[in-house]
């Protein structure tokens, strides 16, 4: 067999060994996501919440939902057709919530916006960003027209990334008990946050337990806006200036409150 020959024979080979790996990541039902917003509650909850000034550019947004174990549930955009957005945030979304979820646990919320001083150079979390790298074969898999609607090729299948900027909440029911995560993409990563925080107050899923900002949730800390040395200070997130200018950070300390448990 021929050098060219082999190779060719090896890389399918490893493709298919790939897809088979990946097909196994897919939940059957489902069923996980039962507990979670529909593609119609995730892509109106989304719309309101980016139709608000959010400190940013205005710009239309992804959001993707995933469940505790990494699976992608739902995946929407707001404007009126896939190209309204920038076409490589889908993937940053998916990324923002796989990471919110996979670095959250049940008495602790970490969003993707506190995680950004501590993967600094020289930061106690350095190269967590390379870690738990995209399923590229699930990233960009299917056809490119399904992009955004409730049959996006990325639905049923674990999607994997690590994502340190603003965007990606968990997300806890009324039990607060932490049931997957969302992530927002499309604009600067601190217009993301917010618009994600409303996103998940819309759908009544922000009865967070705890969290390292300034207020004990997981909010984001700014940089210069809080004190140093402080917890918050240790996970915080610089401000999005837009021609140096200031418009987000009080839109993120108005922000909605998390939601508290009605008492038994």
């Amino acid at each position: 067999m021929n050098t060219n020959l082999r190779r060719s024979w090896c890389a399918a080979a490893l493709a298919v060994v790939s897809i088979a790996m990946t097909a196994e990541a897919q939940t059957g039902d489902n069923g996980k996501c039962s507990t979670l917003p529909s593609y119609s509650q995730l892509k109106s909850a989304l719309t309101t919440a980016r139709q608000q000034s959010n400190g940013g550019f205005n710009l239309d947004m992804w959001g993707t939902v995933v469940d505790r174990d990494g699976i992608v549930c739902a995946v929407a955009f707001t404007g009126d057709d896939r190209g309204s957005q920038w076409p490589g945030s889908r993937v940053i979304s998916a990324q923002k919530a796989n990471t919110a979820n996979a670095f959250s646990l049940p008495g602790l919320a970490l969003s993707t916006a506190n995680l950004y001083a501590a993967v600094q150079p020289g930061g106690s979390l350095y190269g967590l960003q390379h870690s738990n790298p995209v399923e590229t074969l699930v990233a960009y898999r299917g056809n490119a027209s399904n992009f955004g609607h409730s049959n996006d090729p990325m639905v049923g299948f674990r999607i994997g990334g690590v994502n340190v900027f603003g965007g990606g909440l968990a997300l806890y029911n009324k039990n607060k008990e932490l049931i997957g995560a969302i992530g927002v993409s499309g604009d600067t990563s601190c217009a993301d946050h917010n618009i994600a925080w409303r996103t998940r107050h819309t759908l009544n899923l922000d009865f967070v337990p705890g969290g390292v900002s300034a207020a004990g949730d997981d909010n984001i800390n700014y940089i210069g806006l809080v004190p140093d040395p402080s917890l918050a200070h240790d996970f915080s997130h610089p401000i999005c200036a837009i021609a140096g200018e200031d418009k987000v950070s009080d839109i993120s300390a108005k922000l909605p409150p998390i939601q508290k448990p009605e008492a038994q």
